[in-house]
């Protein structure tokens, strides 16, 4: 079956870094698109990057300049490097992705940014 583990979370001062991954198992990673969501406390999910199979990435205007999401085919994994933290970023991240026409997800992995 698809799983999805993430990891790489926890706590980090303003203006720090982290890099998340997210292992993928069930499915042929190469041809996926794979996302990155999050969800902050009393506010909605929202999508944070997207990298295609072909490598090509988007992501929100929220973090766009400051996030980079990248993936690693032979590994089967996708990473998400965050730099210059906000208090705004703090959020539970997800890993996400299609297959056979159901959406699959991690169990997440907790971000929290505060001096």
């Amino acid at each position: 079956q698809v799983q999805l583990v993430e990891s790489g979370g926890g706590l980090v001062q303003p203006g720090g870094s982290l890099r998340l991954s997210c292992a993928a198992s069930g499915i042929i990673f190469n041809i996926n698109t794979m996302d990155w969501y999050r969800r902050a406390p009393g506010k909605q999910r929202e999508l944070v990057a997207t990298i295609t199979s072909r490598g090509s990435s988007s992501y929100a205007g929220s973090v766009e300049g400051r996030f980079i999401i990248s993936r690693d085919n032979a590994k089967n994994t996708v990473y998400l490097q965050m730099n210059s933290l906000k208090p705004e970023d703090t959020a539970v991240y997800y890993c996400s992705t299609y297959s056979a026409a159901l959406r699959y997800w991690g169990q997440g992995t907790q971000v929290t940014v505060s001096s």
